[in-house]
């Protein structure tokens, strides 16, 4: 399948802020062997053409194909309104349900606007079911979040999205990151300057790749819950064990 809304990302192996000496180039190297590359779906918040959340997940994306990662940026520029097309029966929702079921992680970056992330980013979140004909597009994987300002640190967005993030049932990672004053951390190509914003993003990278490194094993156990077995009517029990507990 090709798919169209992928934002592509130009100059994926140039990081001119990055202190390279100091950077693990396989951050989860001994959590587990001959492993592929982790997937990660990394959304933003804007439609600007200068998007500064758009921005710093371009940088998130560089540094992750740097970790040896594979990595897919979503436009949302096309992507309807909840509800909007009946059955979501649009190309941009179908590609970003597709995109989703793709990963093992996700980055979410937003702008904060009036204290809270936009409208762009909950659409993105909102077309992503928890269930899917038998699929789950977002629960097990891990999550990082991280959030643009335009004056002073706040932390309102990041907090929204961890919230978001667990009742998508995603394990979000502790760490996040946080970029105030955005506009000042850019240059004219849209590179983000060396600063300790930068470097706390690539410490919320090395920390996703961690994560989801180790999470990989565990991922179906993680996601198998009691509930949804009863309603598949796939009992786990054997016959006997059935008749033991039910004596017991």
């Amino acid at each position: 399948m090709t798919f169209e809304r992928l934002r592509p990302l130009s100059d994926p192996d140039v990081l001119p802020a990055l202190r390279t000496e100091y950077a693990h180039r396989r951050p989860a190297e001994g959590l587990g062997s001959d492993q592929p590359p982790p997937r990660i779906l990394l959304l933003y918040g804007s439609l600007r053409d200068r998007s500064y959340s758009r921005l710093v997940v371009e940088e998130c994306a560089r540094l992750l194909q740097f970790f040896g990662c594979e990595t897919r940026i979503f436009d949302p520029a096309d992507l309807p309104l909840p509800d909007q097309v009946a059955g979501d029966d649009h190309p941009a929702v179908a590609e970003l349900r597709e995109h989703s079921l793709w990963s093992e992680g996700q980055v979410w970056c937003s702008p904060e606007r009036h204290g809270q992330i936009t409208g762009i980013m909950k659409t993105q979140i909102d077309h992503l079911p928890l269930a899917m004909k038998g699929l789950r597009p977002t629960q097990g994987r891990t999550l990082a979040v991280m959030q643009v300002s335009a004056g002073s640190q706040s932390f309102n967005s990041v907090n929204s999205l961890r919230l978001l993030g667990r009742w998508m049932r995603m394990f979000t990672i502790p760490n996040q990151s946080s970029v105030a004053k955005a506009y000042e951390e850019f240059d004219e190509a849209g590179r983000m300057k060396p600063s300790s914003y930068y470097d706390r993003i690539v410490d919320v990278m090395e920390e996703l790749v961690r994560f989801t490194i180790l999470l990989r094993p565990h991922a179906d156990q993680l996601v198998d819950r009691y509930s949804e077995r009863k309603d598949r009517d796939e009992p786990v029990a054997t016959p006997v064990e059935r008749t033991r507990l039910a004596n017991s």
